[in-house]
């Protein structure tokens, strides 16, 4: 019986004891846990930089009203850190294509951070039906030289909407001698930008009082330059192999109608998948071309993806 006893003691004494090593896993107290967050985690208030431009435009920093904005979208773009990190890797396969077309129209470069603020370097599709990496309206496209329809959307097309997008913005610098009224006119329009200014008796962007998406619109385009110009300063860190890059390719001219765009594609020796994926102006599975007009499809040169074939 006493040796009973005593085994019955031995394991309630280490049940115990593993209760006791159990609950030192457990979280700890509210007062440690505290203390680990403050220690092991911590965000800061960004410094606003002093002094900076866009499109060699100073902004008046000194402005309380100014620098709040700013500090608004230095945060939310500092701390989506997946978002900029997708940006830094998307704009390494983009900008080399959009920066010599800016140039060469006489667009500054700064535009290309319009480009990543309305898009995120995407194809995207907004509820008002702009699309493509510029978002662009079906109407100003068409009026910019740009083919839309069922068959064939040119705002998919990062060179031809590139380009439409520059002569958008030269004919508001023009308007308003200002490139940064031109930048808030792609948002808000040539008219309403026009209508706000006469209207509040201002010259300038930063003294309209406007809705939230064009009140925040330039201050988002500035955090992004600000931020993917110096990416180290705010904590991005990635190594070259990480960002994203052009596959190389090459063009076919085609001035004839295209029945079946996965068998053209086969002809190349990729698939369906990969030819809209170079071709995304291409919106359905043929192309039409009853006008003879000349087109050039992009073909990726072989070795780069895994075709199944």
């Amino acid at each position: 019986m006493n040796r009973l006893v005593k085994i019955l003691g031995l394991v309630l004494l280490t049940v115990i004891s593993g209760l006791f090593i159990f609950a030192e896993k457990d979280p700890p107290t509210d007062e440690r846990y505290e203390s680990k967050l403050i220690n092991d985690y911590n965000v800061y208030a960004l410094p606003l930089p002093e002094s900076i431009d866009f499109a060699g435009e100073p902004v008046p920093m000194s402005d309380p009203d100014v620098r709040e904005r700013m500090d608004r979208e230095l945060l939310v773009n500092t701390y989506w850190q997946s978002n900029g990190l997708l940006m830094f890797k998307r704009a390494n396969k983009y900008f080399p294509i959009i920066e010599p077309i800016l140039e060469k129209h006489g667009v500054p470069d700064d535009f290309k951070y319009l480009a990543v603020i309305e898009s995120g370097l995407l194809n995207a599709v907004s509820p008002a039906g702009a699309r493509g990496i510029w978002q662009i309206m079906p109407a100003t496209a068409r009026e910019y030289g740009l083919e839309v329809n069922d068959n064939v959307d040119e705002r998919y097309h990062l060179v031809k909407s590139t380009e439409a997008a520059c002569r958008y913005l030269l004919a508001s610098k023009e308007r308003f001698g200002s490139w940064t009224l031109a930048a808030a006119a792609y948002n808000a329009g040539n008219a309403g930008i026009n209508r706000r200014l006469e209207g509040q008796k201002v010259e300038d962007y930063y003294n309209l009082l406007l809705g939230e998406e064009t009140g925040r619109y330039m201050f988002r385009i500035l955090a992004m330059k600000e931020i993917m110009s110096d990416p180290k300063k705010y904590g991005f860190n990635f190594r070259e192999k990480d960002l994203y890059t052009m596959v190389p390719s090459f063009v076919v001219e085609v001035d004839k109608p295209i029945d079946d765009l996965a068998a053209f594609a086969l002809q190349y020796e990729i698939n369906y998948k990969i030819l809209k994926i170079h071709n995304p102006w291409l919106r359905e599975t043929k192309l039409n071309n009853r006008s003879g007009k000349k087109y050039f499809i992009e073909i990726p040169h072989k070795g780069h993806y895994h075709t199944g074939l």
